[in-house]
């Protein structure tokens, strides 16, 4: 598989889930802390699992933008994905990561909508990227 890049970005983390991350041009800049749950303080930062979820929550909802103007069917502004990313160990070892997108589209009918969500989960580069390696839910509210 070849991939033609159209952009690129650089971020660095330092202190791994406790640290901080950055992207090269200053743009984005994050405190990061551990979730009580994986043995964390808790603390105000984000985490890796949030960042993922906020990036392909932003990222699917662009596909169905695309998918749309593919199929000739309206994508409202009010569409709105909320990704949800849960993170724990794998029966194989190591640990592994789910995602589920709720995908609403107020307005849509329900077997365009149910398109829309299909031809966006082939054209997303995280769901491209996820396909076969991260249990990925698509649900439409």
């Amino acid at each position: 598989m070849s991939v033609d890049v159209k952009y690129a970005t650089t971020a660095s983390a330092t202190g791994g889930r406790d640290g901080r991350a950055r992207s090269e041009d200053g743009r984005f800049e994050v405190a990061l802390s551990t979730p009580k749950e994986l043995g964390g303080a808790g603390g105000e930062g984000s985490n890796p699992e949030q960042l993922f979820a906020a990036g392909y929550s932003a990222c699917f909802l662009g596909a169905l933008k695309v998918a749309g103007q593919q199929l000739k069917v309206k994508v409202p502004a009010e569409t709105k994905v909320t990704a949800t990313v849960g993170i724990g160990p794998r029966s194989a070892g190591g640990f592994g990561i789910t995602a589920d997108l709720v995908v609403d589209l107020p307005g849509v009918d329900r077997d365009q909508a149910q398109q829309l969500v299909d031809t966006a989960h082939q054209i997303c580069p995280y769901s491209n990227a996820t396909r076969g390696n991260v249990d990925v839910g698509l649900t439409l509210a």
